[in-house]
């Protein structure tokens, strides 16, 4: 289950993660009373709004209106945006990441943090990403914080409000059966005050019955991608033109990959995940 940005806020701010103030809105004669300055921010399951004119800014309620009615309709790497999120703008000082996913080599959650935030994690050179396993026994250490702390290099009164986020954000990745928790950029402003400028949460499909409160939650998924989560099968319609089949999300990559290196691309990813069978064909003996 993925989250859009403002609802993932809404579920950072129950376990006490510090988020700008916003609202949401499907018309632009919805809005009335914005946080401005603001940011007007679309709202699709994908990444990459900035680059694609989704994220604009606002000074005044008429400018967050006719904004509004630029983003909402446009369609950014496939997905419609029917909402928009319209958010206090930030006077930030210095941008961080933070993030939590599962490490399915070690099967243990991976804490990530790093300087360099509001950069794809990906693109950051490996030196400067901390990396911490949290045991799901032992839970989050103080000694991994003070490490963690140690290598931001952050001054005290920042390294607290840091250091209480991270431990919300652990708290929350295991209360809600969390694939991804992702807030980049942290930011800091230049009031000192650290909030999460993005959110990003998935959680685990398989945990569904767990969490009913999500259960009509909007995963803006194609026709043919909803059938398939219907039926229980991994299914993503891609951009391109040839169909991938295969028995585990690893291979599935793996298949992806070398199509993209001998110039191919791949049109749907279908993950059989160890579902397929062998059917016996023996003849019983007379």
């Amino acid at each position: 289950m993925k989250f859009l940005e403002y609802k993932a806020k809404e579920i950072f701010s129950r376990y006490g993660i510090p988020v700008p103030r916003g609202m949401v809105a499907s018309r632009p004669d919805e809005i009335a009373g914005p946080p401005l300055p603001c940011m007007v921010k679309a709202q699709v399951l994908v990444g990459g709004r900035g680059k694609a004119g989704g994220i604009k800014p606002a000074d005044s309620l008429e400018d967050a209106r006719a904004v509004a009615g630029q983003v909402l309709g446009m369609e950014i790497h496939g997905y419609r945006v029917k909402q928009v999120y319209l958010e206090e703008r930030l006077d930030i000082d210095k941008e961080l990441y933070l993030g939590l996913t599962i490490d399915r080599s070690a099967r243990e959650p991976l804490l990530m943090a790093s300087a360099m935030g509001g950069m794809e994690i990906e693109t950051v050179p490996r030196e400067q990403i901390f990396m911490e396993h949290v045991p799901a026994v032992v839970g989050l250490q103080p000694y991994v914080l003070r490490s963690l702390l140690r290598f931001l290099a952050l001054p005290s009164e920042i390294g607290n409000q840091v250091a209480a986020i991270v431990r919300s954000a652990c708290e929350l990745f295991r209360r809600e059966d969390a694939e991804l928790v992702e807030i980049n950029p942290l930011a800091i402003t230049k009031a000192g005050r650290v909030t999460a400028g993005d959110a990003k949460l998935v959680i685990d499909d398989n945990a569904e019955y767990r969490h009913p409160e999500y259960a009509n939650l909007d995963q803006d998924r194609t026709p043919l991608e909803q059938e398939a989560h219907d039926k229980g099968i991994t299914f993503i319609q891609l951009d391109g033109d040839i169909g991938v089949i295969a028995n585990g999300a690893g291979l599935t990559m793996a298949t992806l990959d070398v199509l993209n290196l001998k110039g191919g691309k791949g049109g749907t990813f279908l993950d059989l995940g160890g579902t397929i069978r062998r059917k016996s064909n023996r003849r019983s003996s007379s």
